[in-house]
């Protein structure tokens, strides 16, 4: 197809890329020829620091994604505006152009005032306004999420978007709730503090918490960088001490955190929180080998659950899934969720326990239990053993 309208239309597509103001694409009104294909939707984003066309083909029952360089995207809709679909409609900043192609394939252009007063962010994952900066941020340089020049480091990409995407849990978690006059907050296992220093920044500088943060870790020297760090960032209030999670103290606890506690230590995190009356427990389990072990199955999952990886998945599905009722059991609201994408790490489901006072129906939960542990033949649940005594 040559027609001038046609031709326009791309040029008017290359304009936009040049001075950024493309928004996206619309392909539209298929032809007989298209088969299943309803439509084509198209936006720029950002990967790896290069600008690329996504492409959404709809399907009636499938959408399928594929990025493409500029020039081969505009190749791609070229054949399938020749060949396919008879509209297509382009939004910019500046104006709004529709393509029209009759069943003659002849074309004309209709310009109008732009619908999109503002550019979307153009990247992948278009993730919120960050909680936690790079600027003028003594921590994550020290730790080595940040350089001097302020910027994150090309290669802790991944862990800053973990930081941001923790933050942004626990600031939702708290929404809502009245800042008490103190809140206190134990990280067991806090390793070398990414986390626990971007915590305590957003309570006291953000959120203006009169807050006491204690990193737990048994690792004598990161105990003692974290701490260095710790004062030369200024963070009167947040210190880390030298301990395992049973070692710890209990007392009151506002929050208990326990981010990637190996098997069962999650479940000693999770009792020490429950018996500390906490008005939250957080954690994230890493693996879950004391379930693995126990569950023996004589039933119809035993065909599927012989390959070891969907036991291991199920175990892990079982062993959380049997925490948060027991953490339902002692006066829990419990949420289960991915705490961030696997592409960034693969321990990424984050289990949310808000203690209330509304009554429980401590026999139906028990009930429960007992039925999911009998179908997987569990005798025993660490953290059940843990509350029992």
């Amino acid at each position: 197809m040559e027609n001038k309208d046609f031709i326009k239309f791309f040029e008017e597509i290359k304009a936009s890329l040049q001075n950024s103001t493309l928004v996206k694409i619309t392909l539209g009104k298929p032809g007989n020829q298209a088969g299943d294909i309803e439509n084509i939707y198209v936006r720029p984003v950002i990967i790896k620091n290069e600008m690329v066309l996504l492409f959404t083909f709809r399907h009636k029952t499938r959408d399928i994604t594929r990025n493409f360089p500029p020039e081969e995207g505009l190749a791609e809709m070229q054949q399938a505006l020749t060949n396919t679909f008879y509209q297509a409609n382009l939004f910019t900043l500046e104006k709004d152009i529709q393509l029209i192609i009759n069943k003659k394939r002849n074309s004309k252009l209709i310009t109008g005032k732009p619908t999109h007063a503002l550019l979307k962010e153009l990247t992948h994952d278009r993730q919120k306004k960050r909680l936690i900066k790079p600027e003028n941020n003594i921590y994550l340089q020290e730790l080595g999420i940040a350089g001097k020049d302020e910027k994150v480091i090309p290669s802790m990409v991944d862990k800053f978007k973990q930081i941001n995407k923790y933050v942004e849990i626990i600031d939702h978690t708290l929404e809502g709730i009245k800042n008490p006059e103190n809140f206190s907050v134990a990280d067991m296992g806090a390793g070398k503090g990414y986390l626990t220093f971007a915590l305590y920044d957003h309570l006291f500088n953000t959120l203006k918490m009169n807050v006491q943060v204690t990193g737990i870790e048994m690792r004598n020297d990161l105990v003692e960088k974290c701490n260095q760090v710790s004062e030369k960032a200024g963070f009167q209030n947040l210190k880390f001490i030298c301990s395992n999670i049973n070692d710890f103290p209990v007392e009151k606890t506002d929050m208990f955190i326990a981010l990637h506690a190996c098997d069962t230590a999650t479940d000693d995190a999770i009792n020490k929180g429950i018996r500390a009356k906490a008005g939250f427990i957080i954690v994230a389990p890493c693996c879950h080998k004391q379930i693995r072990k126990e569950m023996t199955l004589n039933n119809l999952l035993e065909p599927v659950l012989k390959h070891g990886i969907f036991m291991e998945r199920q175990a892990e599905m079982v062993t959380d899934g049997l925490r948060a009722l027991l953490m339902e059991l002692h006066g829990y609201q419990t949420k289960v969720f991915e705490f961030i994408s696997t592409e960034h790490t693969p321990k990424n489901v984050m289990i949310i326990g808000t203690k209330h006072t509304r009554k429980v129906d401590e026999q139906k939960i028990l009930e429960k239990i007992h039925s999911i542990k009998s179908f997987f033949g569990i005798e025993k649940h660490q953290l059940e053993n843990l509350l029992n005594k």
